[in-house]
């Protein structure tokens, strides 16, 4: 099934799945020849849909392959989770307003910059996230990819979903340390996992919670194996920039473009950004990740 959905006249689909490095773990898969990407869609009563997802004359194609006819409550949830994934509603005016100001940052709003891809469900981001913690990103990889394919429902070929909270708190701690290779995250995962299936954290909630920013950040930060650099950059996919999120890499560019390789004290890299605001997350992110915008596949 194919449909189309309109684009803000500042998105940037290509900026957007290259934002950061989620478009290249699953269930997301960039297919560099035809320029889309791919994704499992999970619906209500457990639904999964493989969509593919490329921009056409300025609006966003949407092909459901394994599904010749949707129903209207099914396409309006494929909609709903796509929009959320790409943030398409979500205004960025303001920040552009104030990259204007700066001659440093006058590329971002050209380019289309800003929006981060996030995952269909916050549950994911946060897995994900926790596995980002205190590794290198080819374990990353190997982590996301072990969730998928051993946790996850087989959609088609070697395309599974991301494993539900569910089916993650069915698993043992030995099982996630050998089979899933998450190491000392093993009983974060399963904790966080069981918390949710036994209705003691509803995590989906933060994406529209009108919590104060730093209430939010606290409650991110409450559970088990999310520190402060994991919850600045989960803030950062519910749409709240105030945190810088902070780790050797981000810490590394910096050095690299502001102080000609010198380490320097967080506090110096957080008062730098002071002056942005509550943007001064995703001002950090621009600066660390201009270069990547300036390449058609960046990674």
């Amino acid at each position: 099934m194919k449909f189309t959905l309109p684009l803000p006249s500042n998105f940037s689909f290509w900026s957007t799945v290259y934002s950061h490095g989620w478009c290249v773990l699953p269930p997301f898969n960039v297919d560099k020849e035809q320029k889309r990407l791919n994704v499992v869609v999970p619906t209500r009563h457990n639904s999964m849909y493989h969509v593919s997802l490329y921009e056409e004359k300025k609006r966003l194609v949407v092909l459901v392959e394994n599904s010749r006819q949707l129903t209207t409550a099914a396409r309006f949830e494929v909609t709903k989770a796509i929009s959320t994934m790409l943030r398409i509603n979500e205004s960025l005016d303001e920040f552009y307003v104030h990259a204007k100001k700066h001659p440093r940052y006058r590329w971002v709003s050209r380019r289309g910059a800003g929006r981060l891809l996030r995952s269909p469900t916050v549950f994911e981001d946060v897995v994900k996230m926790i596995c980002t913690t205190n590794c290198s990103w080819a374990l990353t990889e190997i982590m996301v990819a072990a969730l998928t394919t051993k946790l996850g429902v087989h959609i088609q070929g070697d395309v599974y979903s991301f494993p539900t909270p569910n089916a993650i708190a069915a698993q043992s701690e030995p099982f996630l340390r050998k089979e899933i290779r998450c190491g000392y995250r093993a009983p974060f995962l399963l904790e966080l996992s069981q918390r949710i299936t036994n209705e003691d954290l509803s995590i989906e909630q933060w994406r529209t919670s009108d919590a104060p920013t730093e209430e939010l950040f606290n409650e991110v930060r409450s559970v088990k194996g999310v520190g402060e650099y994991a919850a600045g950059n989960i803030l950062k996919l519910l749409g709240r920039y105030d945190y810088l999120g902070l780790d050797s890499w981000c810490r590394g560019k910096f050095y690299e473009i502001f102080t000609k390789g010198r380490k320097v004290k967080d506090s110096t890299i957080e008062k730098h950004y002071a002056p942005f605001g509550k943007w001064r997350g995703l001002f950090l992110w621009m600066d660390v990740t201009k270069d990547w915008y300036e390449k058609e596949f960046p990674f």
